[in-house]
Order: C-alpha cells, then sequence, then structure tokens
C-alpha cells in the first residue's frame, strides 16, 4: 500500500451486529460481513472498521471486553475472522480493528484474578483504591450514571470504571499490563489487519484521586511506547485512529503528529455535541450553525500540515444525520446527499457509518424496544427524577445510540434482508422504502452519490491536500469553503436548510470552473439554491 495511504481513503464502519446476519439467529455475524464485501468493493471504500467482535458478555455492545484473542460466538469463530481479512485483502479492503485498552470486562481473566487477592499478580492490572463500604474514595461519577467506584467486599477495596460496573479501568500504570497490552495489538497485526481505532485512548493515563481524566502527563508518553512497540513500526504502513474526545485543535499535533511517534490521526466530535446543553447529551438544544462552520473549519485550518483528522457524521453512538440536523421526509434523498458534499469535500479521511450511504434514518420504538444501555439508564434516572415521560422520550428518540444500530437495511424483504430470523432489534419500519437493493441500481441514489464522492477523492489531489478557506462565515444558512494547492481550487458551497437561498455564485466561483458534482439532477438557477441544494466545482489554476 501507499504510504500513508490513509489520507486518499475512505473508511466504511460495520457494527457487526446489526449488519448482515446469516444464521438466522438475529444477529449480525463474521460471514455476513464477507457475504456483502463485494457491495463495499463496490462502493468504493478502503478500509473496513470493524467495531468490537471480540468476546464479551455484551454488558455494552463488546466494549467489555473478556478475551482480546477470541471471537464473540454469535459473531463467528476466530477462522471467520482470519477468513474476512483475506477475503478483504483479496478486494483491496483492510480491515480496522476497535481495541478497547482503557478497560477490560470484569469477566476477563485478568481481573478474575485480580479479584482473588492483593497480592496476585494481576490484581495491578487494575485501579484500586482502600476504603469502607458506603464510603466510595471520592464522588467521581461513571460516564454511564452512578459513582465511578464499585466496592469489592472480599478485598475491602474499590475499583474504578469510567464506564460500566462490569467494565473495569486497567492500569497503565503497571508495565507487565502495558506489555500484556502490547502483545494482543501485535497478535493481531499478524493476522493482516490494516490498524485500530483505540477506543478512548486518551483516558488511559487518568489520575482518578483528583478527578482527572484524560489530560495527564503521561498519557502521550503511553501512546507513543504503545506505537513503538505496535503498530507504529515504519515498515507495517498500519493506521491508528485515535477516540480523543479531549483533542482540541492545540493538542491535536501531540496525538497526530506527522512524525508517525503516536497516531495516524484523531476522531473527535466537537462538531457533534454543539445541539446539547453543555456536557448533556439528552438535553437538546438547536444547532447553532455558525458555531458549526466556525469549529469545522477551525479544524480544518489548524491541523493542516500539522496532523490528521477524521470526517464524520455518523457512527455507532450517534443518531442518523439525516434526522438530525436534515429532513428525513420530503427532502431526504436531497439533504443526505448535501451533507455528504459537505463532509467529503474536507481535509482529513472520511468515515461512512453503515447505512448513511443510503440515507437511513432514526427510529421511535417505545421503550421496551430499545437495548442500549446507556439510553435504558437515563429513562429510568430520569423518570425517578420527576421529568415528564414525553419529554425524555423526546430525547431518546433525538439522541439514543440505538438509532444507528438498527438493521442494515439491505432490501425490501422480510426484516430488510438482514435476517431470516427474529432480529436482535427492530428493523425501522422504513426497509421497503430505504434499502441498498433499489439503490445500487438507481444512479440518481444516494448510494451512486457516495460512490462519486469516493471516487473524486481518489482521481482530485486538491481534496486531499488543498488549503481550506471558509466562505460566506456570517451567512445563516449557506455553508461554503474553498480548498485550494498548486494546480487546483475546489469549491463546495451547501444550503445547509431546507428553504431556498440567494447565493452570488460568480463572487464565489471563477470563470471556467466545472462543476463537478451536485445533488439535484438539472441545473436550477445559477444563484438560487433550492432546499439542502449543494454543489461542488473545480478549478484549474495556471502556473
Amino acid at each position: 500500500m501507499e504510504k500513508q495511504w490513509w489520507k486518499k481513503a475512505v473508511i466504511y464502519q460495520v457494527y457487526p451486529r446489526s449488519f448482515q446476519d446469516t444464521n438466522g439467529d438475529g444477529i449480525g455475524d463474521i460471514p455476513g460481513i464477507i457475504k456483502r464485501l463485494d457491495y463495499l468493493e463496490d462502493l468504493g471504500v478502503d478500509a473496513i472498521w470493524l467495531s468490537p467482535v471480540y468476546q464479551s458478555p455484551q454488558d455494552d455492545n463488546r466494549y467489555d471486553i473478556s478475551d482480546y484473542q477470541d471471537i464473540y460466538p454469535p459473531f463467528g469463530t476466530i477462522q471467520n475472522m482470519e477468513e474476512l481479512i483475506v477475503e478483504a485483502q483479496k478486494r483491496h479492503i483492510g480491515i480496522i480493528m476497535d481495541l478497547v485498552l482503557n478497560h477490560s470486562s470484569d469477566e476477563h481473566f485478568w481481573f478474575q484474578e485480580a479479584k482473588k487477592s492483593r497480592n496476585n499478580p494481576y490484581h495491578d492490572y487494575y485501579v484500586w483504591r482502600d476504603g469502607e463500604e458506603g464510603c466510595p474514595p471520592n464522588d467521581m461519577q461513571s460516564g454511564f450514571g452512578g459513582s465511578a467506584w464499585e466496592w469489592v467486599p472480599e478485598l475491602r477495596q474499590y475499583y474504578f470504571h469510567q464506564f460500566s460496573i462490569k467494565q473495569p479501568d486497567l492500569n497503565w500504570y503497571n508495565p507487565a499490563l502495558r506489555q500484556e497490552l502490547y502483545d494482543v495489538v501485535n497478535w493481531w497485526i499478524d493476522k493482516g489487519v490494516a490498524g485500530f481505532r483505540l477506543d478512548v485512548i486518551d483516558q488511559i493515563a487518568k489520575d482518578p484521586d483528583t478527578g482527572s481524566i484524560t489530560d495527564n502527563p503521561n498519557l502521550h508518553p503511553f501512546i507513543k511506547e504503545l506505537s513503538r512497540n505496535t503498530f507504529g513500526k515504519v515498515d507495517l504502513n498500519l493506521v491508528s485512529v485515535g477516540e480523543t474526545w479531549s483533542a482540541t485543535p492545540e493538542n491535536a499535533p501531540l496525538f497526530s503528529n506527522p512524525d508517525g511517534s503516536e497516531l495516524s490521526m484523531v476522531f473527535q466530535f466537537e462538531h457533534m455535541v454543539l445541539d446539547q446543553q453543555g456536557r448533556v447529551k439528552w438535553d437538546l438544544t438547536p444547532l447553532p450553525f455558525i458555531q458549526l462552520k466556525q469549529t469545522l473549519s477551525t479544524w480544518q485550518t489548524a491541523l493542516h500540515g500539522k496532523a490528521w483528522n477524521s470526517l464524520f457524521w455518523d457512527n455507532h453512538d450517534l443518531p442518523r444525520i439525516v434526522s438530525r440536523w436534515g429532513d428525513e421526509g420530503e427532502y431526504r434523498v436531497i439533504s443526505a446527499k448535501m451533507f455528504a458534499t459537505l463532509l467529503h469535500g474536507m481535509e482529513g479521511t472520511p468515515y461512512i457509518y453503515q447505512g448513511e450511504e443510503l440515507g437511513m434514518t432514526n427510529i421511535r420504538l417505545p421503550i421496551e424496544g430499545y437495548r442500549d444501555l446507556e439510553t435504558r439508564n437515563i429513562y429510568r434516572f430520569r423518570m425517578k427524577q420527576g421529568y415528564p415521560e414525553e419529554e425524555i422520550m423526546r430525547s431518546i428518540y433525538a439522541q439514543s445510540r440505538d438509532n444507528a444500530r438498527t438493521p442494515m437495511q439491505w432490501d425490501d424483504s422480510a426484516q430488510a434482508g438482514f435476517t431470516t430470523g427474529e432480529p436482535w432489534i427492530a428493523v425501522n419500519p422504513n426497509y421497503k422504502q430505504i434499502n441498498a437493493a433499489a439503490q445500487v441500481r438507481d444512479e440518481h441514489s444516494v448510494y451512486s452519490y457516495y460512490k462519486k464522492l469516493i471516487r473524486l477523492r481518489k482521481e482530485i489531489p486538491v481534496i486531499v491536500d488543498g488549503v481550506y478557506e471558509l466562505l460566506l462565515a456570517e451567512d445563516p444558512s449557506v455553508f461554503a469553503y474553498t480548498r485550494t494547492n498548486d494546480t487546483q481550487k475546489l469549491i463546495v458551497i451547501c444550503n445547509f436548510y431546507g428553504q431556498e437561498c440567494e447565493i452570488d455564485i460568480p463572487a464565489l466561483v471563477p470563470e471556467g470552473s466545472e462543476l463537478l458534482l451536485a445533488n439535484y439532477e438539472d441545473e436550477g438557477t445559477m444563484n438560487q439554491f433550492r432546499p439542502y441544494e449543494a454543489r461542488m466545482y473545480l478549478f484549474p489554476i495556471t502556473v
């Protein structure tokens, strides 16, 4: 592969449980991913980010790993995984493993041993503090609600868990633990994977005594040591993606330095929390559009030449972008294409979350239909606090992680072609209208539009290396920018909303520019942009 191949790549995220079931148990599996590789090859993606497939008791959708070197049985076997890696490689698609190195399952062998005795060699693999039952070491709260400390009576100690009680945090200050993790990473490298997405990697150097979780002095030395001993070896040319909620435009170059000492790219979320009040995602607020433009633009300009960013709207933890900020009704197709245009013209590596390329939408379920631990917890918590149920459900409809986890909509047959059995979570009822089988054959579909964008990234250098400049910064409905290198200028203009607007195109687009792509089939009026209209122009620069 070309050095730093990920800069020209488009990565597709597969959430295995909901992608394709082949044995009728209602749960997606690895053979199902193999079955759909031709679809992904046709789409044109370069790599699959595979959400965790490891052995797990499933408290948090396999982000609670009980064995890093085995596969969750409903998904298949190690042999299936090896076949997936080989078959994907035949189609020039790499497999990026989702690794959770911040915490394990409480059912992992290490933790089972750690609980036996304070003198057990595995005890120090986790974060423990002395205390008295009912009096935790401090008032730190878990990300899933409640105390971040859990009492173990046989040891008369608390262990720390930033997330679920069943996800004890690993103690990176123990060199033996670090070596165990390096061995795991290298074991998967030997299997032939193309890289790793590292879950909450910015939390590994936490200091639970002070409450400091992400910004600690040992964080970058730990990541450097991890890289040096595993994926960062220069002859491997592997991609490493850090989920870094704490990343800022200022510190991102530490995580993703061009010298390759840490990670290939950061995965940060600043733009995706703008429609919530403070840090509470369930408290909704209208999207501040000008701030969205400023935020995305700051990341574009600050990282150029210094670090590499991930570009995304959707993933397994987020609602569908068409439902969130677009229009899931009359303008579903048009708004889905607009969001794709806006994102794929930027600098960074675009990620497509399964179904995004079809314009899949959020779902509304009764509370008992939700499977997500976080969703169920917030419902119980807010009901106890006296919130009106209607208000709670409105937040869940908008923000639940299960919006992204409904089964992939392959065709209009029963259960959307996902399974011959009863799916683990309900299929979105709109699968008759929104499905891959119909869109693959339709040159005007959302799917075909994504194919064009993926092809353009590979064909037009300025999309990869151009300098970004925001246009019309204060316009209340238009998101427009340019990307410029020595030989080309790319101009992207998007009407972000469902009302028509006037745009002075001659002032933005140089004469002689080529209209590369547009999300309406007819040309329309030069300066009149229709609801969610998007255009991408290319201008050749004469030296």
